[in-house]
């Protein structure tokens, strides 16, 4: 029996094993749709976790960025294991769907630090992760990378959890490769396969053409990150890719109408930008009963 931790006392309900699985059985299948990608709009905290699910996801992930914001540290590594699974505890237990957790280079570079963090992420009831090949930067050494990837396998296995493994690559994120980096990407990519991992994280990318490529040539589910500007999930659907990620994005879009608010009340006292806001009422109802 899993219990999920949240503030103030035990969740109200208790995540078995089957639940677990279930989840996971679920979110593995929501990358082999066949007429649309799986698309993620990550969340930080209980209330965007309701909302997004809310608006109709199939499916959370966490923005490592945007918790660790939320809780006033920078991103890349600031934030601790026990914080990041507190924060993922509440989110998990705010929604019915499967969450997947971006857990940065996984809160530690022991062994041991690793294992203990998906033993967590576990615990908390999530059913995914994410997990970046760049704690040496430029890019962790990929046999170095890949042997995590395969002793989070193997920690998930012996929980007896399918959990999703999505291998980010910072090829294109990092600039540090230039023309250099579509091979090494492929490289990775197989490497992470045979390591044990699900799918593929290539951030950085929004060339159709490139995508197109790259999902050719990986043999898993291809995830892009998206954005302003960026071409339509329909657009990225057809160049293969089969996850899309919205990042922190979601979080700074909130952040920017607190500033907003706040510059506009400070300044000329106007409450214009409250304007269209939910009423108590409603998100009180994100928490009732369910």
């Amino acid at each position: 029996m899993l219990y999920v931790r949240a503030t103030g006392g035990w969740n109200r309900a208790m995540t078995t094993h089957t639940d677990l699985e279930s989840k996971a059985l679920r979110f593995r299948e929501l990358h082999e749709a066949q007429h649309a990608p799986l698309v993620l709009v990550n969340v930080w905290d209980a209330a965007s976790a309701r909302m997004v699910e809310e608006a109709g996801a199939t499916a959370v992930a966490t923005s490592s960025s945007a918790i660790s914001w939320s809780m006033g540290y920078q991103d890349g590594d600031h934030l601790s294991r026990r914080l990041a699974m507190e924060a993922l505890s509440r989110i998990v237990s705010a929604t019915k769907l499967p969450v997947t957790a971006d857990i940065e280079t996984g809160y530690g570079r022991t062994d041991e630090e690793l294992q203990a963090t998906i033993r967590a992420v576990l615990d908390a009831g999530a059913v995914g992760i994410n997990i970046e090949d760049s704690a040496e930067k430029p890019l962790t050494d990929m046999a170095e990378h890949s042997k995590r990837i395969s002793l989070i396998r193997q920690t998930a296995e012996d929980a007896g959890v399918g959990l999703f493994i999505n291998a980010r690559t910072d090829t294109y994120w990092s600039r540090s490769l230039g023309d250099a980096a579509y091979e090494e990407t492929l490289r990775r990519a197989e490497a992470y396969q045979q390591a044990g991992a699900d799918g593929v994280f290539v951030p950085g990318v929004a060339d159709l053409h490139v995508l197109h490529e790259l999902s050719r040539r990986i043999a898993l589910p291809v995830n892009a990150l998206a954005g302003l500007g960026s071409p339509s999930p329909g657009e990225l659907y057809d160049a293969g890719v089969r996850r899309i990620s919205l990042g922190g994005s979601t979080a700074r879009a909130a952040y920017e109408a607190v500033a907003r608010l706040a510059a506009e009340v400070l300044g000329d006292g106007n409450w214009s930008e409250l304007a269209g806001t939910r009423s108590y009422a409603e998100m009180d109802a994100l928490f009732g009963e369910r």
